[in-house]
């Protein structure tokens, strides 16, 4: 069993295996995109499985992939496939925008992912367009009904930003009536990629709660799952449930069990942090697996207790910029 420092259980890794994203989401990046990692300073998928295969028999149960989005990179489905047969992983899941999801879905089936996330900010075409800059929403559509065909579990995530999806809210809710999906809103973040100051949160988990509680007054709390990031709800009746991420006001770090890898290969103890160590570079160095086992633990052993502590110890103290596809979603 893998403990931090403040006697939390670490079983779970946010794996990021690239930075590229098909989308143009305003919140995560800039319409002209980023500075992209070079082939070179990406891990291989060969450094990943090695990762992971480690950190699995130190104590990882959970891998989810993420990126940017995991299906812009070639041969995703021959690594997920690898991944999927390490001794010892008890879950594999997936976080994805569903663009070119749709395809892959019977494979993921079959090599046992047990999860999708979907990012789905908006159910109207046009603003979906609006948020990510491209005209994509039928094809995401159809990812999520292909996963719920092929009985994957969904968790539809919305990233609530004021002035652009607030209308969204209450249809976004509807679609828990009758689909068992749980939708996730999820407080806007600073990581926006182009360097501007965040000037705040105007829609936090309480507002987002009230908003849901305007239309269904007997919303009903139903019980958090272990190390659950979610506050969760459930309207009577409806097939799907209700969950809420304090991604900003951080109220769950308490209880965190992750730990992130980055698409460059940085190890990040927490999500606002600077990053403890890069595991790519010191596989490129030969640090044998004995070294890099006494490493890691060093990083679990120094983690922030929160995410507010994690961005105070930060280097660079002039706010947070990274983008969500450099960090892994």
């Amino acid at each position: 069993m893998l403990l931090d420092n403040h006697g939390r259980k670490i079983n779970y890794l946010r794996l990021a295996v690239t930075d590229r994203c098909n989308l143009r989401c305003f919140y995560c990046m800039p319409e002209e995109g980023l500075d992209w990692l070079s082939r070179k300073e990406l891990m291989t998928y060969e450094e990943m499985l090695q990762s992971c295969t480690l950190l699995v028999k130190m104590g990882i149960e959970k891998i989810r992939i993420t990126g940017g989005e995991p299906f812009v990179r070639k041969d995703i489905m021959q690594f997920l496939t690898a991944l999927s047969e390490l001794e010892g992983l008890k879950e594999l899941t997936i976080t994805t925008n569903g663009v070119l999801t749709a395809p892959h879905v019977a494979e993921l089936k079959r090599i046992g992912v047990t999860s999708v996330n979907l990012s789905l900010d908006t159910l109207d075409a046009g603003r979906f367009f609006a948020i990510t800059k491209r005209d994509e929403f039928a094809d995401v559509m159809d990812t999520l009904h292909q996963l719920l065909k092929h009985d994957i579990e969904v968790k539809i995530n919305a990233v609530v930003m004021d002035g652009k999806n607030i209308q969204d809210i209450i249809p976004l809710v509807q679609l828990t009536r009758d689909l068992p999906v749980s939708v996730r809103f999820i407080e806007e973040m600073p990581f926006n990629g182009d360097g501007h100051i965040y000037d705040g949160l105007k829609w936090d988990h309480i507002r987002i709660l009230e908003e849901i509680k305007s239309k269904y007054p007997d919303l009903q709390k139903i019980t958090d799952p272990l190390y659950s990031t979610a506050y969760n709800y459930q309207v009577p009746g409806h097939k799907g449930s209700v969950g809420i991420i304090a991604a900003y006001s951080r109220t769950f770090c308490g209880s965190c069990n992750r730990i992130r890898i980055t698409p460059e290969g940085t190890l990040k103890t927490c999500l606002y942090d600077d990053g403890a160590l890069n595991i790519k570079n010191l596989m490129r160095d030969g640090v044998n697996e004995q070294d890099m086992k006494a490493i890691l633990l060093n990083a679990f052993n120094n983690k922030a207790k929160d995410g507010w502590e994690a961005e105070q110890l930060r280097v660079v103290r002039t706010g947070v910029h990274e983008s969500m596809a450099t960090i892994g979603g």
